[in-house]
């Protein structure tokens, strides 16, 4: 399997178990995954083994693409409209694996409050990362 195909079936693994940090996958994060699957050209078949498969977690290259999945994995914490604690976990704790700086990933945690729907606009959120790497 080729490095791309690889990483991209990695940051599915890491989104399933962040749907799974409640014990149930509800299906508007179960749609939610899926999209996400067809963004990344991995089938409907790939996708469904990805529930029943452990696959090595391996971080985007690209730190815009970390920056990316930091922001898929916010998105699916709110899909639910629930947010529990071992979800920020999760996300903060997926953040510092990809990479990325700790004070920025817990700004954006803290932040998302902020705007409607939980949803930081790009801009703000490449903004707060530049402004923790200066």
């Amino acid at each position: 399997m080729n490095t791309d195909k690889t990483e991209k079936l990695s940051l599915m693994t890491e989104l399933i178990k962040l749907a799974r940090t409640d014990k149930d996958v509800r299906e508007a994060e179960h749609q939610f995954l899926m999209a996400i699957a067809l963004q990344l050209q991995i089938t409907p078949e790939e996708f469904t083994s990805l529930f029943d498969q452990y696959i090595d977690f391996t971080p985007p290259v690209n730190e815009f693409d970390r920056i990316l999945q930091l922001q898929r994995l916010i998105l699916l914490s709110n899909v639910d409209l629930q947010n529990n604690q071992e979800e920020t976990a999760f996300i903060r704790e997926a953040g510092i694996k990809m990479g990325l700086n700790s004070l920025a990933v817990d700004e954006v945690l803290n932040r998302i409050h902020d705007y409607e729907n939980k949803i930081i606009p790009p801009d703000k959120l490449i903004e707060i990362f530049t402004r923790n790497y200066n």
